[in-house]
């Protein structure tokens, strides 16, 4: 695995078993994360170890998110037929996908910023595999999004529940007060296929796993998503698709939200008010 990421300053990193390097120590000409998409879709990222600079340890790097600015943002609802089931909700026939502006966006760590209680008194955390697409297209065969798709990473999604519950039709704005998303610090660029199926999700809330499931039990697997929404609207380098979680849990200030994907990262932030 190959992961694209970027320092708190925002300087394009590329990562493997080694560290660490300038993205253009491996990369010449490529400046930023976004223009280094399209060559992690095709398989064309060079090695950390033909880097022209010595690898730095992740533990001594500072990481922002991965895009300076990611383009549309895309969640799926209800898909995992357990998860649908805990809210007494019907399995969709399609993906129950909406949209998220890009204020809802805050760093790798956080903080969770709950909105005042007299706006919501139960708010929740998500754990989801986040998709990132790598070239511009549209209509593109589900078998065929391996060749558009630049990298995987976790994210944590919050939902204002107590808002939604009251209406249905409240579901952006329960899902869009500030700081409530959060990717990971690193894009997994698979160096070969990858078997998503066989990966696990898992929220946490202060250690404890409040719920844990596989992606193979997902309603809609992550090429299906890609490839149902690319025929709705052109799909364009750095789109977030959150592809639905296992399980949410209520969060409190004070406690330590985790979203925890198997083989492709951990992020996690804490909660205030």
């Amino acid at each position: 695995m190959k992961y694209l990421a970027r320092t708190a300053t925002g300087d394009p990193l590329l990562g493997g078993g080694e560290g660490y390097v300038p993205l253009s120590a491996v990369e010449p000409g490529v400046e930023t994360v976004r223009d280094a998409l399209p060559r992690a879709a095709a398989g064309d990222l060079g090695d950390v170890a033909d880097a022209t600079a010595e690898p730095v340890p992740a533990a001594d790097i500072s990481f922002g998110a991965p895009l300076a600015s990611f383009g549309k943002l895309w969640g799926i609802g209800l898909n995992y037929e357990e998860h649908a089931g805990d809210l007494d909700e019907q399995r969709p026939e399609e993906p129950a996908s909406f949209m998220k502006p890009s204020s809802v966006l805050t760093g790798p760590g956080g903080p969770i910023r709950l909105p005042p209680e007299s706006q919501s008194e139960r708010v929740t955390a998500e754990a989801e595999l986040g998709v990132v697409t790598g070239r511009t297209c549209r209509n593109v065969d589900e078998g065929d999004v391996g060749d558009v798709v630049a990298g995987f990473l976790p994210v944590i999604d919050m939902t204002a529940e107590d808002v939604l519950q009251r209406n249905p039709r409240f579901l952006t704005r329960a899902k869009s007060y500030d700081t409530f998303l959060v990717p990971g610090a690193a894009l997994a660029v698979p160096e070969g296929p990858l078997d998503l199926g066989g990966l696990s999700v898992r929220t946490e809330v202060n250690g404890e796993v409040r719920a844990e499931n596989e992606i193979r039990n997902m309603l809609f697997p992550p090429a299906e998503i890609v490839s149902f929404h690319s025929d709705v609207m052109t799909l364009e380098p750095g789109d977030l698709f959150s592809t639905g979680t296992p399980g949410a849990a209520p969060i409190d200030p004070g406690d330590e939200v985790r979203a925890v994907v198997e083989s492709i990262g951990t992020v996690g932030a804490p909660v205030t008010r």
